[in-house]
């Protein structure tokens, strides 16, 4: 049995109602919840592991997935069932890093019969995400950009309001850890990735693998004119381990204790904190995607 845990604003879209009739139709055996309110999915995620479904497939954009996971991750990890993904947000960022289909009945169909792979699942102090937490410039894209833009221009609104904002960076002072050192910076994004991509098609981490047991880790830093902003772009084609406005790492875990409260994005959702430690939980999910995924280090 599978349970499709649906964003309540997308339960009466044509092509969701037609995709899960085409199922049913061929055979699989399907629920569908739909969420009302914030939290919905991540309490239907744990009840849908206590009831002894096979495989949980989220339906929606980044916030119901991320509350999908941070829902079967209340679970023993022994009890969590399969996740899939049915994408319906504006963005998809994971999906398609995944490689996994956008259209509705295709995805449905994926989510429900494609073979699982154990993947990793990084924390941010108390809250889990699966592809990418970024801090600084990134989220402030993610926080001002309207929803009715998102609906509208898709990924392509946070490339507008990223070029609106690029020439107003902020930079955020703070210390960096991680396992084998530490640093003082002005940071204007760090993006700390399991998956690749965020903010609309933006490749931020383009080595992670979602396997791995590792974070992949990209700081921008120390921007403050156009030239300097020239350069950035120069080294983010390099990708130098220690440049001097690009910095890359793959590390265990990552803290940054900031001088002032930073905008932060969860999988695309926003949050606020001054301080922060991620880490990562090694082959915690089992994830529906192909044998071919791009994001696997490993074949499923």
């Amino acid at each position: 049995m599978a349970r499709l845990i649906l964003n309540g604003k997308s339960a009466q879209l044509p092509e969701v109602r037609e995709a899960v009739f085409s199922r049913r139709a061929a055979g699989d055996a399907l629920e569908v919840r739909a969420t009302w309110e914030a939290g919905d999915a991540e309490r239907m995620a744990e009840q849908a592991a206590h009831d002894g479904v096979d495989r949980v497939i989220a339906g929606g954009g980044d916030g119901t997935l991320n509350e999908v996971v941070n829902g079967l991750m209340r679970v023993p990890r022994e009890r969590r069932p399969v996740l899939g993904i049915l994408p319906l947000g504006s963005a998809n960022d994971f999906v398609t890093s995944l490689d996994l289909p956008l259209a509705c009945e295709p995805a449905l169909e994926a989510a429900l019969s494609l073979p699982a792979h154990r993947v990793d699942v990084p924390r941010l102090d108390d809250w889990h995400f699966l592809n990418m937490a970024t801090a600084g410039f990134g989220a402030e894209i993610t926080w001002s950009t309207p929803k009715g833009l998102k609906r509208l221009l898709g990924g392509g609104a946070y490339s507008l309001i990223g070029a609106v904002k690029a020439w107003r960076i902020n930079h955020y002072a703070g210390r960096i850890r991680w396992q084998d050192g530490e640093r003082r910076v002005e940071v204007c994004l760090l993006a700390v990735g399991n998956g690749r991509q965020s903010g609309g098609g933006h490749v931020l981490t383009p080595q992670a693998t979602l396997d791995d047991g590792r974070l992949d880790v990209l700081i921008l830093h120390d921007i403050g004119s156009v030239t300097q902003l020239r350069a950035m772009r120069h080294e983010l084609e390099t990708r130098p381990a220690r440049g001097t406005h690009v910095d890359t790492l793959r590390v265990d875990w990552l803290a940054f204790e900031a001088d002032e409260e930073v905008p932060l994005t969860l999988d695309g959702e926003p949050a606020r904190r001054q301080g922060f430690t991620v880490t990562i939980d090694p082959a915690a999910l089992w994830l529906a995607v192909s044998p071919t995924c791009p994001l696997l280090s490993r074949p499923a």
